[in-house]
């Protein structure tokens, strides 16, 4: 089930947005977030609204509802939905005018409520890409933009071909940034958790530092420092964190069986009961 307002109401379905000449389907100037529902609980919602109010500032664009007005729709749209559902709640920004300029107060909104079950702790399959995540000076790094995904979609198509689930990006160093879609963490041979620094090549995302927190509270420090590509292929461990799938264990990177470890499993379960919590 598709839930959207737009406009002042709510609709069912894939409601249309756009037209031909708006400079969001024109030019990509555009900007999301991603927030869950989960049995009615919403963890670090504010947060992600917060988020994509700088987003769209980065852009160019002028979010037209504040971080309260959009809270209280997103509770509004989640009562609509049954008690126990699981939902993906996007608040999405999009400039409707100019030509290659966005007009900010010619900005639009939307905010789309679907169901999406959190994946199970089966795990998944990753290669490393052949395409680097850009430098802040090259694209606009700072803000989840719609834009920024088509690098990410080329590497999971890349790495699809290949027969692999998601795909791991380097930065223009050489660095380890993150995987296509999520930030990733690893342990090392000697027990230690690591992710990649923020470098500012990737947006070092909410539940990657909700999971740092609670890890650190649990007594499990993590290294946020650069990762070379090679620890790949001795880490015990490589996990992501992101929105859609909150923990979830990578079981196979290129050649490697990895088995779903117990910092991932201890960071899912942590996480989950701070969902519990909230």
């Amino acid at each position: 089930m598709y839930l959207t307002y737009f406009n002042g109401q709510w609709n069912e379905g894939n409601v249309p947005l756009y037209g031909a000449m708006d400079h969001s389907v024109w030019l990509g100037s555009s900007v999301f977030d991603g927030a869950r529902a989960m049995g009615g609980r919403l963890p670090d919602l504010r947060p992600h609204l917060e988020r994509v109010v700088r987003s769209a500032d980065k852009l160019g664009l002028r979010c037209p509802l504040t971080v309260d007005e959009m809270e209280a729709l997103v509770r509004e749209g989640v009562a609509r939905f049954p008690a126990d559902a699981e939902l993906y709640i996007r608040p999405l920004v999009f400039a409707a005018e100019g030509f290659l300029i966005p007009e900010p107060e010619k900005t639009g909104f939307a905010l789309t409520l679907f169901d999406a079950p959190l994946p199970t702790f089966t795990g998944f399959s990753a290669c490393l890409s052949t395409l680097r995540r850009p430098e802040p000076s090259m694209a606009p790094t700072d803000a989840k933009a719609s834009a920024l995904y088509a690098n990410s979609t080329r590497a999971m198509r890349e790495a699809k071909a290949r027969g692999f689930d998601q795909a791991i990006m380097l930065d223009a160093a050489g660095n380890v940034a993150e995987f296509a879609s999520s930030n990733l963490f690893l342990v090392t041979q000697d027990g230690k958790v690591v992710t990649p620094v923020d470098n500012g090549t990737f947006l070092a995302g909410i539940t990657r530092a909700r999971v740092i927190a609670l890890l650190g509270e649990a007594g499990v420090q993590v290294e946020e420092r650069t990762v070379k590509p090679e620890e790949l292929d001795t880490a015990r461990e490589i996990f992501s964190t992101g929105n859609y799938g909150k923990v979830t264990p990578c079981t196979r990177y290129e050649g490697r069986t990895l088995e779903a470890g117990p910092v991932a499993r201890q960071a899912r379960e942590l996480y989950l009961a701070f969902v519990e919590n909230c």
